[in-house]
């Protein structure tokens, strides 16, 4: 059976929006404002966690920003990430306009709670959801997520998209790990608490 984790970069305030600075949001590019450190070694963690999926979950325009970046990268990472599997989540959609534009993409349409749970009955190890902000929220209004994995950049945004917003009630989580990337970053992991 499969396992859904969350991999999330985050404002210390929780903020996940707009993190590059692509999408013109006023308090947007904070993950480039971070010193050459901390990016080489969450570039280490990232790749290690690629290693270690067995595919991707992205919600649609998630994987447009991806699909629009990776397939023309080389490297380790980018061939581990052009070559996995990769799932994207879209009501919109029934076909991928392009479906050479990386590798081994398929449409996920319909419910996403049920199709999503497919896919962890067809998927023997991690599925790992990048970015995904509404995704990441319905997964875990349903109880899909076994685990999060957080970079937490040490900046407060002050306004934008939160990683959870709104929720229907709490969600227990435990903490697992916790260890510091480069000079200011922290990495945490924590598993849904039906998992402990």
């Amino acid at each position: 059976m499969g396992k859904i984790v969350v991999s999330e970069n985050v404002s210390l305030d929780g903020v996940v929006q707009d993190p590059t600075g692509e999408e013109r949001f006023e308090r947007g590019g904070w993950f480039a404002r971070v010193g050459d450190k901390d990016r080489q070694e969450w570039a280490e963690l990232e790749l290690d966690e690629a290693l270690g999926a067995e595919a991707l979950l992205l919600g649609r325009r998630s994987y447009d920003f991806f699909a629009a970046r990776w397939p023309s990268r080389n490297g380790e990472w980018a061939d581990r990430l052009n070559s996995l599997p990769k799932y994207v989540v879209s009501s919109t959609l029934d076909t991928l306009e392009n479906p050479d534009a990386w590798n081994n993409s398929t449409v996920l349409n319909g419910d996403v709670v049920h199709e999503v749970s497919r896919l962890k009955q067809r998927v023997s190890g991690e599925i790992v959801v990048y970015a995904s902000g509404r995704l990441v929220h319905t997964l875990m209004e349903h109880d899909l997520v076994d685990e999060l994995r957080l970079t937490i950049y040490p900046f407060v945004v002050g306004a934008g998209e939160r990683l959870f917003g709104e929720t229907s009630g709490v969600h227990r989580l435990c903490l697992i790990d916790i260890r510091a990337v480069g000079d200011s970053l922290a990495f945490l992991t924590y598993q849904t608490a039906r998992n402990t």
